[in-house]
């Protein structure tokens, strides 16, 4: 083979928090995306108690996709997308999260956008749950602390799987599962919707989260096989290789642990069981999950049948990383490496790390794979001409598509898509910034509310578009 094959997925994606905007329209409730404040590249986003006077939130906005989704699908379109990854809002569908009915008005909203996608011929990919559980979920429950949203979570996930039954195909249940980790509140946060009191066992708290969280996916997914059996429902991490910071035998096994910290994730959901370092480390933690009989059952019933994982930058690693301040966007913990530059970020710009890790990946699970997020964020401006020349971005997402072919084309790793982050210009999920941009189109709006939200393409969108037209070829 030494060409991608034909029914290869060029798309783009987005989540629903980021873009829709409509906070509070259409009987839509509070998500936890929507008690996240402004921020910034220098001054991390706030989560407040509930919606505040004189607070800024983003996502209350976003790019306004809820009233101009006819006319992004258009251009999504016209730039020859073949799918779009997206995300239904939890909370348009079940408000508060523990509804026994739907809210009718949300499940319409819906029913129009994939119709609209189905027009142009694009196929839509939604992620279940995309950072936006319901807010009264962690209010009057705990969050995902509490074993009773794996009910919720399966009454949500069953009403649009029979909803969408014929117009959906590809699912992925949540989104950058893996953040949830003791060592980032603000991953907790998005990926877990917790909080952990200062006199709770953090390790605890997360682990046993976490645990709800695979089974509520995995039921999920058993459920929707029955449905439609047709349904190819996928896991989602957020996938970071790490390498060590000298040939140290020491830097080297840092690594390897660091790494294990996010296969943990992929090995239960495609391999339906607790994998033997987690268990000695829980053991070693004194951690004890408390689980029900049926859970190791539906764990392994709901396994994930192909892996969408996010890749956007490379992190090296040392045993000293104690001594290592938080950088990389104010994200987590990285050593600056010295063979690759960095974007205004921090976030390491390493196309070949994109090669890496398909192989790791697919040597470990031997399932296809797709890559559901990757992608440039940048100060955006227009020149003289009138156009947005991104060159930066162009170089970027070329030179990761060429180490994709590789992967696929050299190595023999089985690739099912390739969806780069926001192909139109939307809010950032860590910053809650509209300036650090990512699309293929501009959105016209800055972060002090100046903008009417026209649409402009910028030079990517035109490469983009020859990118699939050529199925890859000409990049």
């Amino acid at each position: 083979m030494n060409r991608l094959p034909k029914d290869f997925l060029w798309g783009g994606a987005a989540s629903a928090h980021q873009c829709e905007g409509a906070w509070n329209v259409g009987g839509k409730g509070i998500s936890i995306a929507d008690v996240m404040t402004a921020g910034s590249r220098d001054c991390p986003r706030r989560i407040t108690d509930g919606i505040m006077i004189g607070e800024i939130y983003p996502n209350h906005e976003g790019n306004q996709f809820y009233d101009r989704f006819e006319e992004d699908i258009r251009l999504m379109a016209e730039m020859g997308l073949r799918c779009f990854r997206t995300s239904i809002a939890w909370t348009r569908i079940f408000p508060r999260g523990d509804e026994e009915e739907p809210n009718e008005e949300g499940l319409r909203f819906y029913d129009k956008v994939f119709a609209a996608l189905k027009a142009y011929g694009i196929e839509p990919v939604v992620t279940l749950s995309h950072f936006e559980t319901p807010y009264t979920l962690v209010k009057e429950y705990g969050g995902w602390k509490n074993r009773k949203l794996i009910g919720f979570f399966e009454r949500y996930a069953e009403t649009v799987f029979e909803r969408y039954q014929d117009q959906v195909r590809y699912w992925l249940t949540f989104n950058e599962i893996n953040h949830c980790k003791p060592d980032s509140d603000l991953g907790m946060w998005l990926a877990g919707a917790l909080r952990v009191d200062k006199d709770e066992p953090k390790e605890q708290v997360c682990a046993q989260a976490v645990h709800h969280m695979f089974v509520a996916g995995a039921r999920a997914a058993a459920r929707g096989k029955e449905i439609n059996p047709d349904f190819k429902i996928g896991c989602m991490i957020g996938y970071i290789p790490y390498y060590p910071a000298s040939c140290s035998p020491n830097d080297v096994m840092a690594a390897i642990k660091r790494e294990e910290e996010d296969y943990f994730f992929a090995d239960v959901m495609v391999k339906g069981e607790y994998p033997y370092y987690k268990k000695a480390q829980y053991e070693r933690l004194g951690i004890v999950l408390e689980t029900e009989p049926e859970d190791a059952f539906f764990l392994k019933k709901g396994t994930a049948d192909y892996i969408g994982f996010s890749y956007y930058m490379s992190n090296v690693y040392s045993d000293r990383m104690e001594d290592i301040k938080v950088s990389a966007g104010g994200i987590l913990k990285t050593m600056e490496n010295p063979y690759l530059k960095a974007t205004k970020w921090g976030w390491a710009v390493d196309p070949l790390g994109l090669r890496i890790s398909l192989n790791r990946l697919y040597d470990r699970y031997q399932i296809p794979l797709m890559i559901v997020e990757n992608g440039f964020g940048a100060y955006d401006k227009f020149e003289e001409d009138g156009m947005i020349h991104d060159d930066d971005r162009i170089a970027y997402l070329k030179a990761h598509i060429e180490a994709m072919k590789k992967a696929v084309l050299e190595d023999g790793v089985e690739v099912m898509g390739y969806t780069p982050w926001g192909p139109i210009d939307l809010v950032s999920a860590s910053t809650g910034e509209l300036e650090k941009r990512y699309g293929f189109v501009y959105a016209d709006r800055d972060d002090h509310g100046n903008g009417d939200w026209h649409r402009e393409k910028k030079k990517s969108f035109y490469w983009y578009r020859k990118v699939i037209e050529s199925n890859g070829e000409e990049l």
